[in-house]
């Protein structure tokens, strides 16, 4: 894997209120994005502020156009993204059935091809119904959730709604890797004839933020334990 020691990008949460403009834009319905998730993403400071320093994403029970849950979805879409690199998001999750947060990335081109064509890093995932358990997937055309063929690992860490942990990312032409706190969890290869179909990783990314409720993947929302809650800390770029 290449060494990335270069800081192209630092997250500014050094004013309370809402997301920097220049870095973040808020993404908002309630599109069920594919998965029927049960949420409406607002740009309310209800559901996303930054306060001592933290980025804190909140999903909540509250009813907008028929839905019956609010939630935040951040992008860098159109203002920030990037072609290989070192990634480290530190993040502490939220805790409850029905929550499911996510870090991840989508490339610019999806627009153009949609998905899963276009390719999908997730750098971290999880689900409230399987605490603890931490997801690192790839999705393409030829490997995705859809198909149930998607390039994927997950691992159990301790207490990742308790504490923060660093999720991190090494990318480059050959392969992508992911850590957490440092430690190597997942790493999944170019392989030798694989063209767009297989890894659309050779293009610009950018990141998303975002907690779901609910939908195919989270399941069963446990509404006594709303508001779920991510914090984020830190987010570096390194090329």
């Amino acid at each position: 894997m290449k060494l990335y020691n270069k800081l192209v990008f630092k997250s500014d949460f050094s004013k309370d209120g809402k997301p920097n403009p220049s870095e973040f834009t808020h993404q908002i319905g309630a599109h069920k994005w594919g998965n029927r998730e049960e949420q409406y993403y607002t740009d309310s400071l209800d559901n996303c502020f930054v306060k001592n320093g933290k980025l804190h994403i909140i999903a909540k029970k509250e009813s907008i156009n028929d839905t019956k849950y609010t939630s935040a979805r951040l992008t860098t879409q159109d203002k920030h993204h990037w072609t290989y690199g070192k990634f480290e998001i530190t993040a502490k999750l939220p805790k409850g059935k029905g929550s499911w947060p996510a870090i991840w990335m989508l490339p610019d081109t999806i627009r153009q091809y949609g998905w899963p064509k276009c390719g999908e890093i997730d750098i971290m995932e999880h689900v409230g119904k399987d605490q603890d358990m931490v997801h690192f997937s790839l999705h393409s055309q030829l490997f995705n959730h859809i198909k149930k063929t998607q390039m994927t690992k997950f691992l159990k860490f301790d207490s990742v709604s308790d504490t923060f942990h660093k999720y991190g990312m090494i990318w480059d032409e050959k392969h992508l890797a992911f850590y957490v706190d440092d430690d190597l969890t997942a790493s999944f290869e170019k392989k030798a004839g694989f063209g767009f179909d297989e890894w659309p990783f050779d293009q610009p990314y950018h990141l998303i933020l975002n907690i779901a409720v609910g939908g195919t993947w989270g399941g069963e929302i446990d509404e006594s334990m709303l508001p779920f809650e991510m914090i984020i800390s830190k987010i570096e770029v390194f090329q």
